[in-house]
């Protein structure tokens, strides 16, 4: 059997790779697969080297002191790929880690494609000329990436944006409603502060001031007049609830993709958002629901990315639009008191929330691939290395 090497390295390259692969044995049930991936590429029979949550790291400081067992697990990785000898490496987004896995498959004369664009045109664009070295091909999500890199001499694919087969936006707000007791006034405040360690120590204690100083601002809407909802991711699940114990408002906690994206079609009836930034304000955007995005990383990493990015906005919407769609509290701005004001305006104002809308929709057509669904393209491409290796069928 022909084998695809998979290297996810954090649970949205997991998606990404869970999705592939399905895509892949529609159209090729003879392909086999290894290499490192989580719980979704493991619901489509993938068994990983070892467990994924571990390379879930961002920041320059949560990976020095880690870095020697990041260091091991890529040995690791590079010896099974040396054993197995398979037809193609795909390596998906954490180009911290992948990248390092995919110079050496090439170096041993293995084809690499690398998911998910690296964000080098946001900052460190000079890094493109290494990039080239290491990789035979990019599949890249966002539109503009394209003639970037191949300005560079790398191939590359504009695949479209995996969020778009998500099912964000075909939740059911009466379902949730229901489910958990809400009456029709109730609005839903959605509040999504991260799936990594750091995210939630930083960001689950802003947030939760955010929500005591809203009640304050907006006491019409206390205690039960506006309902805070949390997704949990499950690597930091127990930290969240141990975060949230304390807030005056106890938020209901969901588990499950299905339970998120009813509570997604909630707020979007007459709620928001408190997201943080990443791909998650892409996939509330597709649900439709009003938001604001808010983030803090360690203020060293802040001091120097702020010397290294070279775009106007952090928020993927807002790159997208190339205007202020979503509005954007960082680091020193980043504060409850802010961050209550921009919830408030959006409770407040239909205007800002019906403009925010307007926006997403544009966005998310942007987005779409020139034919079919993410996942398939994405597959295309890799069933086209694999004929241009000599592994087809």
């Amino acid at each position: 059997m022909t084998l695809v090497y998979l290297v996810a390295g954090e649970a949205s390259g997991d998606m990404l790779g869970a999705r592939l692969i399905a895509a892949l044995r529609r159209q090729r049930p003879d392909l086999a697969f290894a290499g490192l991936g989580g719980e979704r590429m493991a619901e489509q029979g993938f068994a990983s080297l070892f467990p994924l949550g571990e390379l879930a790291l961002m920041g320059f400081l949560e990976v020095v002191p880690k870095l020697r067992r990041v260091m091991r697990r890529l040995d690791e990785v590079t010896a099974d790929i040396a054993a197995r000898r398979p037809a193609l490496v795909v390596t998906i987004d954490s180009p911290g880690f992948t990248l390092r896995v995919a110079a050496r498959a090439r170096a041993m004369g293995i084809p690499v494609l690398h998911y998910v664009a690296p964000q080098v045109w946001a900052w460190r664009p000079g890094r493109v000329k290494k990039i080239a070295r290491q990789v035979d091909g990019i599949l890249a999500l966002l539109p503009f990436e394209a003639p970037f890199f191949e300005k560079a001499g790398i191939p590359v694919r504009f695949v479209g944006h995996s969020i778009l087969e998500s099912g964000a936006e075909k939740g059911d707000a009466a379902r949730f409603r229901a489910a958990h007791g809400l009456r029709p006034e109730e609005r839903v405040l959605l509040v999504m502060p991260g799936s990594r360690g750091g995210e939630i120590r930083r960001l689950l204690p802003v947030f939760g001031a955010a929500l005591a100083a809203l009640s304050a601002r907006m006491p019409g809407l206390a205690p039960h007049g506006l309902r805070p909802v949390m997704p949990l991711a499950g690597p930091v699940e127990a930290a969240v609830r141990e975060g949230v114990a304390g807030w005056p408002v106890q938020p209901l906690l969901l588990r499950g993709v299905a339970e998120k994206y009813d509570a997604f079609a909630a707020a979007r009836e007459n709620g928001v958002g408190l997201i943080k930034s990443g791909t998650s304000s892409l996939e509330v955007a597709l649900a439709g629901v009003p938001m604001i995005v808010g983030y803090r990383v360690n203020p060293l990493t802040a001091a120097i990315a702020r010397r290294l990015i070279h775009v106007k906005y952090v928020s993927l919407v807002n790159l997208l639009a190339d205007a202020p769609v979503i509005p954007e509290y960082l680091q020193e701005d980043c504060t409850p008191e802010r961050l209550a004001a921009g919830l408030a305006r959006l409770l407040e104002e239909p205007a800002a929330a019906a403009a925010q809308r307007e926006g997403f929709a544009r966005v998310m057509d942007g987005l779409r691939p020139p034919g079919g669904i993410p996942s398939e393209a994405a597959a295309a491409a890799v069933l086209e290395m694999l004929v241009r290796q000599g592994a087809q069928k």
